[in-house]
């Protein structure tokens, strides 16, 4: 399905929405005032593909990091602010490519009359994020209870405060720990404005877990062609949520020059350890950046066939494999020769 027609937010040296490709973000889960730490967690996740990064701000001094740290990393950084105008004000001033903080909670309308204009004029986007656990009071008494209406009409509550100031550079996300009530926020707020959306499960659990209910809600919405830049929320080490993430751009063909394989689930005709072996191609393909498909197969007798739409591959014999592309078959191999045979082939394409 063709992408919602989304305006256009520079962040730093890349572009969220339009006609831009779907970003891949992350979230530090170092302390900020440790400038080392942050610095060495942004560089892996940077290695691992991720696009734009987020750093927690909870006080001055985090965000006095924020101008050290900016200077040795390489993908726009976004100050995370919860209710401190001051705060938005400095990483602003220490130079942020982006700020997540909702206006609603920083206070009096100056306040946000200053961080909107103090934005603008350095040309940085204010992402609003409302999830379940953030509704206004008000909102949740009308209500009567958290629901896909109630997140939508307090993030275009947020959205009037800095509408109000001719503010526009926006960035949106209505995220839920409840997959369903995640899909159904996105699709009301999606069909509301033109501004980017940022979309994700928020909370979504444990790495197992997490990458199920994030590749169920944020697949299902970018099949529809809702969303411009995703985030996986994983309880563990943030590269995860960034490989994730990158995996469920890769099924959708939201991402190219990047390797993808497939590989069948093993059955009785499998005679060799392939479990083993396609655990060593997955994890060799993660540096070969070139848009093909690799398939691993366990049977040399339907393999080439049912992986013929594939670049590449290799099928299972009885300790010996058969190396194929396009479904054409180009040699057997011995079994221990397998993956080693299979990465030569595809430093030829």
């Amino acid at each position: 399905m063709e992408r919602a027609k989304t305006r256009k937010v520079r962040v730093g040296d890349i572009f969220i929405g339009g006609d831009s490709p779907i970003s891949v973000q992350s979230m530090t889960n170092t302390d900020t005032r440790d400038i080392p730490s942050t610095v060495s967690q942004i560089l892996k996740l940077e290695e691992a593909g991720c696009d734009i990064v987020r750093c927690a701000v909870p006080d001055e001094e985090a965000g006095e990091a924020l101008r050290k740290i900016i200077l040795q990393i390489h993908v726009p950084l976004v100050a995370d602010i919860h209710f401190d105008s001051a705060l938005a004000l400095l990483s602003i001033r220490n130079g942020v490519s982006k700020l997540r903080i909702n206006p609603g909670n920083i206070g009096k309308k100056e306040k946000v009359r200053a961080v909107a204009e103090a934005a603008k004029d350095r040309g940085i986007p204010i992402r609003i994020g409302v999830n379940s656990g953030s509704l206004q009071k008000d909102i949740l008494a009308k209500y009567g209870r958290v629901c896909p209406e109630a997140m939508v009409e307090s993030a275009m509550r947020h959205v009037e405060m800095l509408e109000e100031f001719d503010f526009h550079d926006i960035v949106l996300s209505v995220k839920s720990s409840d997959v369903r009530e995640m899909i159904e926020c996105y699709r009301l707020i999606s069909g509301k404005v033109d501004y980017p959306l940022h979309i994700g499960v928020t909370e979504s659990g444990t790495i197992r877990k997490g990458t199920i209910r994030s590749s169920v809600g944020i697949g299902a919405l970018l099949a529809e062609g809702i969303g411009d830049t995703i985030r996986v929320s994983l309880t563990g080490d943030p590269v995860e949520e960034v490989r994730v993430g990158r995996d469920i751009l890769a099924s959708l063909g939201d991402i190219r020059g990047e390797a993808e394989m497939i590989s069948c689930p093993t059955c009785g005709r499998t005679r060799l350890d392939l479990i083993r072996i396609a655990g060593e191609v997955e994890k060799r393909l993660q540096s070969v950046h070139k848009p093909i498909k690799v398939a691993v197969m366990g049977c040399a007798v339907n393999g080439p066939g049912e992986a013929a739409r594939a670049d590449i591959g290799i099928a299972g014999g009885n300790g010996e494999g058969l190396i194929f592309r396009k479904g054409q078959i180009l040699r057997k191999v011995k079994e221990e020769d397998l993956v080693e045979e299979l990465m030569k082939e595809i430093e030829k394409m």
